[in-house]
């Protein structure tokens, strides 16, 4: 799918909204995938989980693909950076395809809602102000989003297993720890 991109790109530039047009069904996956990036970043991760937002309501919503403003979607980048950025993710992507592979058909589109759920979750959680604590909800929103790029199922059901576990388990500590302070306590 990459290849195919590559051949019929624009010679100087491309566009966002050239590049989400052209990725069709996988365009969630995608962004997805950049915005898990973005949030394993130290100092990017806040703003990484506000934009993971933006593509979960829209899968709350049942869009088919991610919606950009105008002026987002007009944001020019050079079809170099395009060609190396791709280059270096097909190696990765190549050797993560051997496990990950289109097992058990999931509807993709009836689960939307449900991963766009979890997603929003897990960006909110991305917000959490405790050292490393964007981790784990950004590797999870990698693997949804590889789950998503190969219509994985088997993955997406592991990787909703796991992201519902990290969950409950985040809920209980800021129950805890609510719980422990009398003020707090108040304001839940």
């Amino acid at each position: 799918m990459l290849d195919e991109l590559l051949g019929v790109a624009p010679a100087d530039t491309v566009t966002l909204g050239w590049l989400i047009g052209r990725l069709g069904d996988r365009s969630f996956g995608v962004v997805l995938l950049l915005l898990g990036l973005l949030g394993l970043l130290p100092g990017i991760t806040t703003l990484a989980a506000v934009l993971l937002l933006v593509p979960a309501f829209e899968m709350v919503l049942a869009n088919r693909g991610p919606v950009f403003t105008q002026r987002l979607a007009s944001l020019h980048f050079g079809t170099r950076r395009l060609v190396a950025l791709i280059y270096r993710a097909v190696p990765v992507l190549t050797y993560l395809e051997r496990f990950i592979r289109p097992r058990w058909p999931t509807p993709f589109e009836a689960t939307k809602r449900v991963v766009g759920i979890v997603i929003l979750l897990l960006g909110l959680s991305m917000l959490t102000p405790i050292p490393l604590s964007n981790v784990p909800p950004a590797i999870l929103v990698m693997f949804i989003a590889f789950a998503y790029l190969e219509q994985d199922g088997v993955l997406l059901c592991v990787t909703l297993g796991a992201a519902l576990l990290m969950l409950v388990m985040l809920a209980a500590v800021v129950w805890q720890t609510a719980s422990l302070s009398p003020e707090l306590t108040r304001l839940f």
